[in-house]
């Protein structure tokens, strides 16, 4: 049986050099390369998503290949897709190195310039070590495909436009329909999560920062589970230790949330840290909460830029979520796309304080009337991403009532709508 292997390779010299030489093994079969880190997971999740059997048996990443450094990367493969090898190829193979790739999931390290014999015999090896592992979860049962949960960051234009409430309710929105959510608050410095949900909690996402091997049970450790179901991972009481949340910390910190649940709410506040921006990179939605008036377009235009301009995410990958919205308004959603030059969501929330303002005074934000206008269009906007499970009969046909994105969900009697 041939060995697929794909090369994850940034430099066009070295994708030449690297695939010439896996063309040459015996029994290799070399798929197209992919050139960065996003290819490489997208490329992953989509096999898996068929079939674990669609996975490549080895993955051989380049030191260079990026955004992502090469470590993290390997960390995330390994953690989301545990049948393939990686192999790391590096021009430093020392035992630091070594030891650092092993503990990241690496199966194997090739220095550089590459030897065809040392290539072979770990590729042979990673080949092998990976179609036990197959056979193995092919016996159990348990083939975990590593597509895991969505991921969707929500990020403000500036502060007070209604992030933390969009996440909170796009949290509840999942959690209600049956998919298992985490709701966490990476505003590190000024989060109130906790606040709108009437939480007192000790821990937070502080106590992962530091932890290089996030286990089921330490993950469940830190984490709160709230009367409604959702799990939350919490911002710091103390908003000077957020700077102890690095963004290699965050990385692995989504990757074992991604890895659990269903469902992963990222509130990233209005100011961009380098822990917020790893979250916005990795996400699989990238939300972007702005009101109708010039202040706050004029912000989410900053703000889509300045991940353009770092790379963190394109214009046309980010979208704009439309909060206070009323026909009396000038700045109507049309204009928001054409200013910040990003899709708008087609749901738009109505501008309704006086339904809010009881809820959030009380800390009860979860408690708030289904009637609400403004919980129905957080909630269609939860079905406008695919945050829900929708019923069998209303995927079968049946409309449903309300506006463009509406939903329907199983009641709670927890009061989660």
């Amino acid at each position: 049986m041939p060995t697929r292997i794909l090369p994850a390779v940034g430099d066009a010299d070295a994708v030449r050099s690297i695939t010439t030489l896996l063309s040459q093994l015996p029994d290799a079969e070399p798929v197209a390369p992919v050139v960065d880190s996003t290819q490489l997971i997208d490329t992953l999740a989509r096999l898996a998503a068929e079939s674990v059997d669609e996975l490549p048996e080895v993955v051989v990443v380049h030191e260079r290949i990026g955004p992502v450094p090469a470590l993290e990367l390997i960390r995330e493969v390994a953690l989301r897709f545990p049948a393939v090898g990686v192999i790391l190829v590096t021009s430093d193979a020392g035992p630091g190195l070594f030891q650092a790739a092993m503990d990241s999931g690496a199966r194997g390290l090739v220095a550089l310039p590459l030897s065809y014999e040392e290539l072979a015999n770990r590729v042979q090896a990673v080949a092998q070590w990976s179609v036990g592992v197959r056979r193995h979860l092919g016996h159990t049962g348990d083939v975990f495909t590593g597509v895991g949960g969505t991921v969707v960051t929500v990020s403000g234009a500036k502060g007070g436009v209604g992030a933390t409430v969009t996440a909170v309710q796009l949290a509840l929105a999942s959690q209600a329909s049956g998919r298992s959510t985490a709701l966490v608050d990476m505003d590190l410095q000024t989060g109130d999560v906790a606040s709108y949900l009437d939480v007192q909690f000790r821990r937070s996402v502080v106590d992962l920062a530091a932890i290089t091997d996030i286990s089921p049970r330490v993950l469940a450790d830190a984490v709160f589970r709230h009367d409604t179901g959702v799990a939350l991972l919490l911002a710091p009481g103390e908003g000077e230790r957020g700077e102890e949340v690095t963004d290699r910390a965050t990385r692995q910190i989504v990757s074992a949330l991604r890895s659990r649940y269903e469902t992963v709410v990222i509130d990233c506040g209005a100011q961009m840290s380098g822990a917020g921006a790893a979250a916005v990179e990795m996400a699989d939605r990238a939300l972007l909460v702005t009101t109708p008036d010039v202040i706050a377009v004029r912000g989410a235009k900053r703000t889509v830029r300045m991940w353009d301009r770092l790379q963190i995410r394109k214009a046309e990958e980010t979208t704009v979520v439309v909060n206070r919205q009323s026909r009396a308004t000038e700045i109507q959603p049309p204009l928001i796309q054409k200013i910040t030059g990003t899709p708008v969501a087609a749901t738009a929330v109505p501008a309704n304080f006086k339904e809010l303002q009881g809820a959030v005074d009380a800390g009860r934000l979860h408690e708030l009337d289904s009637k609400s206008a403004v919980k129905q269009a957080l909630w269609g906007l939860a079905g406008e991403l695919g945050l829900v499970k929708v019923p069998e009969a209303d995927r079968k046909g049946s409309r449903l009532r309300g506006d463009r994105g509406a939903v329907s969900f199983r009641r709670r009697k927890d009061g989660g709508g």
